[in-house]
């Protein structure tokens, strides 16, 4: 197992944000904004999905990684961090995801 996280990630992701030399597709992506990387995440989220149902495995590992980097890009552009998202996902595995759905306001 990867001792890589979803943290380090998130603090790569920090750290990468404000370079101005143009060498960081981050600072690129969260220069544009919410928006911005939010089509980016939308279209990684659609990739990930045809290589799910069409490719290889080694496919859409490489698709939910980026996925995944993107997905955080957008928690930072919204100032969100990915311990909150980890935090609420603890709460909904306190029971059946239907029992859980179930609940949420209408």
């Amino acid at each position: 197992m990867s001792k890589f996280s979803l943290q380090d990630l998130e603090k790569i992701i920090a750290s990468r944000a404000g370079v101005t030399d143009g060498s960081s597709w981050t600072a690129k992506l969260v220069s544009g904004g919410v928006e911005k990387a939010s089509k980016k995440f939308g279209e990684e989220a659609f990739e990930t999905v045809i290589a799910a149902l069409k490719e290889t495995d080694t496919d859409l590992i490489g698709e939910s990684a980026d996925l995944l980097y993107h997905l955080l890009v957008v928690l930072h552009v919204r100032g969100v961090k990915i311990d909150a998202v980890l935090d609420e996902l603890a709460r909904r595995t306190q029971q059946s995801g239907i029992v859980e759905k179930a609940s949420r306001p209408q």
